[in-house]
Parts: C-alpha cells; sequence; structure tokens
C-alpha cells in the first residue's frame, strides 16, 4: 500500500521583481512528503529552501504551481493548516522583555487548551536543559533557539516545519533534538526540516531532496545520497613539501584535485590511507586532516558519476 503524502507540492514557482530584475528564487517545483518520515530538505544558502517554506506557510504567494498539506491548499485553508503543524524559522524574532514562561502562555492561549499544552511545553524545556524563567534577553543564541523548539513542539503538532533547527546548539544539544525527532517520527508524525548540516542529515532523515538555484536536483533515501567514498585531506609538514609529492600522489588511482601551499597539501582522497602514508612519508608530518565533503560535493559527485570512477 503505497504512503499517505502530508505534504504535496505541484510546479511551484516563486519569482520576484519584473521584466530584465526578475529573479526566479523557485522553479517548478514537485515533491511528496509521507506522513511518518523525517524529510531532509538540502542545499547551499540561497538555494530556496527557506522560500518554499514561506510558500508553505503561506507568508508570501507563489507566481504560479500550488501546495497542499494533509490534502487542504495551502493558501485557501492556511488558518486550518496552521492548527496541525509546527513551525521554527531560520531567523528567530521573540519578544526580547518577555521571558519564556510568558511567551509559552501566551502562544498556548492562542492556540486554546493553554494548561495542557503548557505542560507539554514544561517537558520539553526539561529535556532541552531550558530555563524558561529568564527573559528573553538574556538568553543566548542557542538557549533562543531551544526556546523556538519549545513553542513549535508543544502542542504535539502532526507536522514539523523546522528551517536550519539546530543552528547554534551545542553538540549534546543537538543530540538531544535527534532523539527528539526519533520519537517524534516514532509516534507516526512527519518532520520537514531544512539545514546543509550533513551529520545532521545522516542522523535523522530518511530521505532527503537537494535544492540548488531553486531546482530541485534529486530526492533519494539518506543512505544512498551519502554514501559518496572520499574525503578531503590536508597534510601539514614540519618543512616544505617534499619535492615530487605532488605529482607522486597524482599518479595515485585514489587522489585528486591535489593542491600544494607552502607546507601544506589538500588532496581529494578516496579508498584506503595506506598508500597516502607511504607517499607522505618521506617528510615530516605535522598534521593530517580529513574532513568529510560539503553538502554541495556529495551532489556534485553523486550526480555527475565521479563516485564510479573512484571505486
Amino acid at each position: 500500500m503505497a504512503s499517505e503524502s502530508v505534504l504535496e507540492i505541484r510546479g511551484l514557482t516563486k519569482t520576484y521583481g519584473s521584466g530584465k530584475r526578475q529573479t526566479l528564487a523557485l522553479n517548478q517545483l514537485d515533491l511528496s512528503v509521507n506522513r511518518g518520515e523525517i524529510f531532509g530538505y538540502l542545499g547551499p544558502n540561497g538555494a530556496g529552501k527557506t522560500t518554499t517554506i514561506r510558500l508553505l506557510l503561506d507568508l508570501i504567494r507563489p507566481s504560479s504551481g500550488s501546495a497542499r498539506i494533509f490534502g487542504l491548499d495551502t493558501r485557501a485553508d492556511s488558518v486550518e493548516i496552521h492548527r496541525r503543524i509546527g513551525f521554527l524559522p531560520g531567523e528567530l524574532s521573540l519578544w526580547e522583555g518577555r521571558t519564556g514562561d510568558q511567551i509559552i502562555h501566551y502562544v498556548a492561549s492562542v492556540r486554546g487548551d493553554s494548561r495542557g499544552i503548557a505542560k507539554q511545553a514544561g517537558e520539553l524545556a526539561e529535556q532541552l536543559d531550558l530555563d524558561t524563567s529568564k527573559r528573553v534577553r538574556d538568553l543566548s543564541s542557542g538557549n533562543k533557539r531551544k526556546l523556538g523548539l519549545v513553542i513549535a513542539m508543544m502542542h504535539s503538532p502532526e507536522l514539523l516545519i523546522l528551517d536550519e533547527p539546530t543552528g547554534g546548539l551545542d553538540p549534546l544539544v543537538q543530540q538531544t533534538f535527534h532523539e527528539m525527532m526519533d520519537d517524534y517520527r516514532a509516534k507516526g508524525r512527519t518532520v520537514f526540516l531544512s539545514s546543509h548540516v550533513l551529520s545532521e542529515v545522516q542522523a535523522i532523515c530518511d530521505r532527503v531532496g537537494i535544492l540548488r538555484d531553486g531546482e530541485l536536483k534529486a530526492v533519494e533515501s539518506v543512505e544512498k545520497i551519502t554514501n559518496v567514498e572520499f574525503n578531503w585531506v590536508d597534510v601539514t609538514f614540519r618543512d616544505a613539501v617534499p619535492a615530487g609529492l605532488q605529482r607522486q600522489l597524482e599518479s595515485l588511482l585514489t587522489i585528486s584535485d591535489v593542491s600544494t601551499n607552502g607546507a601544506r597539501v589538500r588532496m581529494r582522497m578516496a579508498g584506503d590511507f595506506d598508500p597516502l602514508l607511504r607517499a607522505i612519508s618521506s617528510g615530516y608530518v605535522e598534521m593530517l586532516h580529513v574532513e568529510e565533503p560539503s553538502l554541495e560535493e556529495i551532489f556534485l559527485a553523486f550526480y555527475s558519476g565521479d563516485e564510479e570512477k573512484t571505486e
């Protein structure tokens, strides 16, 4: 039996300006998100992720196309949709002079059933180690983010829409957030999450869509999209890069994109480390640093076929 779609987007397009000054922010987006999944909406800054979210929430209107949430039109039925979703914006603006408790109780009263919602908010705040008695102006950026998460989740919405949810959170709180999302999914609820953090996507998402320059380039399982076996490696020598090392590295099948800068050499590497370690043993290595590819690099490798060349 096919999965039930919570979110359906068809031909959604948004342009700004007119004539020669017209800018295309989102181009003919088609996308479905299923009930009970965490869907990662990925792409570099400026790709159109936030524009998509603002269209879904009816904060801005599309130039063409349509979107439906719970089978309801996002424009005609926005009030009903807003009752059933939770939202955390990328740029969170709260009342600076109010305490977290005051804001929570106000939002809960607007939603109705303020006592039950406030109780749930207290449990979420405890999970996130958030002191809601403090005024917003006295909270760090990370704690403001926690307060935003509490407000988004405290009424147990059927769908969570989160724009860069873990920005400013320390690693321990990020892990708590991941556990909260796993629990949320286990209850059959749905999360639409925009991010450009690869580790976050790998930790919690079921499927991902990659947006680039306003166009959806791919929708895949998270296992498939992140199964690109290469890393960037930086090697810093105590003295200069050994003579002939760049040529030697470039001759290795598992290494490409070699560049040198003073005593430092940087390369893209796939496969085992042993050939690299043998090659650099002619110099005194002060530091060896390995970093994951960015989401943009993973996308380019996965869809250009580069991962086949490096196997």
